[in-house]
């Protein structure tokens, strides 16, 4: 059984070993988890005594196998309950984080699959993520970000890179959620801004907009 923060700490790590192939320095730690990496030095300690990190000294830190699956299992649990929020209980995709924070940390593994069940096993959070399956496997999905089109290319919304409620609630405003289609109309040279099609409607996003958007090419 893990603790609450360990359970934070290998989240952290799992998700910054996605962006990463190499080890995860314990000062990228401190800074995803807005800690000390004095702190972050103890806790990697106590993970390493439990066998689900290994930290080399200039090398970082790395999951083990088993904490590559204890990691995934708590991102699984946090997706669905997100799910869950929105399918269910109608809650917006930029109120779901924050509260699937808290019910990650449920222990009960027949709850979680029942809940999967339930939702009849969902491939993606409402952020367009994908779920890893109860033996931590995640499926691929081939998308690639939205300032990497070129005029009168088009794609559809599969996800978001940044998924603050500030963002999501700024998509809201301007009709781009996921499953929508939109077309690069023009790319400004200067600064990268980019002018779309969404619905039959022509918007102008900046560049920051277009890095944090996941598009799947038609």
């Amino acid at each position: 059984m893990f603790t609450l923060s360990e359970e934070n700490y290998l989240k952290a790590i799992y998700h910054l070993e996605a962006d990463s192939k190499k080890g995860i320095s314990t000062n990228a730690i401190a800074k995803s988890l807005a800690t000390k990496a004095s702190s972050v030095t103890d806790m990697v300690k106590k993970l390493s005594d439990k066998k689900v990190v290994l930290y080399k000294k200039y090398q970082g830190v790395t999951l083990t196998d088993l904490g590559k699956k204890t990691a995934a299992n708590i991102v699984r649990k946090h997706r669905l309950w997100e799910v869950f929020l929105v399918q269910k209980l109608n809650f917006s995709w930029d109120e779901v984080h924050e509260v699937a924070e808290q019910l990650e940390h449920i222990k009960s593994q027949k709850l979680i699959n029942q809940l999967d069940a339930l939702l009849g096993f969902p491939t993606h959070d409402p952020h367009g993520d994908p779920i890893p399956d109860k033996d931590g496997n995640l499926s691929k999905i081939d998308k690639t970000l939205l300032s990497t089109l070129s005029k009168n290319e088009t794609g559809v919304c599969v996800g978001v890179d940044d998924s603050s409620s500030e963002f999501l609630q700024f998509l809201d405003k301007k009709g781009i959620t996921l499953g929508k289609q939109i077309t690069v109309l023009e790319k400004e040279d200067f600064d990268d801004s980019l002018s779309i099609e969404i619905d039959g409607k022509k918007l102008s996003i900046s560049n920051k907009i277009a890095n944090n958007l996941y598009i799947k090419k038609l």
